[in-house]
């Protein structure tokens, strides 16, 4: 099974995908997070998206679809679970080319909805550790001790794209953008379309999804 997840920053995609991949046995692979890998390695390409990341601007469709290229001609899996690619309509017809030429098109799109107050809510009270990667939340789900990471002690960071300015800026991008990509797929025809409410609890939207997706065949 191969699909994509959609949404606004904040919607909890990542949580939803790291649990799907778990349930449907699909190998997760998250643009944030290989582009953040690519930016804190220091290359000239790093240096090039640090200046788009940091400012909360998509990242421009030639340097992404390059890097997430590289990223899928090296998994051999045959269930395949895609987080924050594509995010706009050039990107998205680069994926259906490489996967078309692979034999594994798309059997899913899920798209993950939210309100703009409950996204600035979750993503600037949002901090992270740095060493063991631990996720908390100054409201939801503190540390024990203030700016130390339950887990393993050490400091704990915030994103320099988690300020409110920022993520305003992320969720214009997102709607000028990456919306335009869940109409392209609808258009389609051949794609399933599941659409789901972010802002539910993470265990309903986690059962919401897989519902759906157990009428795919793998």
């Amino acid at each position: 099974m191969r699909i994509v997840l959609m949404g606004p920053p904040g919607a909890g995609k990542g949580t939803q995908a790291k649990r799907l991949a778990e349930q449907f046995g699909m190998k997760h692979l998250s643009s944030g997070d290989i582009l953040r890998a690519e930016k804190a390695g220091g290359s000239e390409l790093g240096k090039t998206l640090a200046k788009y990341m940091d400012a909360g601007q998509l990242v421009p469709d030639d340097v992404v679809v390059s890097v997430m290229a590289k990223a899928l001609t090296s998994d051999g899996s045959a269930g395949l679970l895609l987080d924050g690619f594509p995010r706009t309509v050039p990107q998205a017809q680069s994926l259906d080319a490489q996967l078309a030429q692979a034999g594994k098109p798309l059997d899913a799109v899920v798209v993950m909805t939210a309100d703009e107050s409950l996204i600035l809510n979750r993503i600037t009270g949002r901090w992270s550790c740095p060493a063991c990667g631990e996720v908390y939340h100054t409201v939801t789900m503190p540390p024990k001790q203030a700016g130390v990471c339950d887990k393993c002690g050490a400091a704990l960071t915030q994103r320099a794209d988690d300020t409110e300015a920022v993520v305003r800026k992320r969720l214009d991008a997102y709607n000028r953008q990456t919306e335009p990509v869940i109409g392209y797929y609808r258009s389609r025809g051949d794609i399933k379309m599941i659409e789901v409410d972010g802002g539910a609890p993470a265990a309903k939207v986690t059962a919401d999804i897989a519902s759906a997706l157990k009428s795919i065949k793998a």
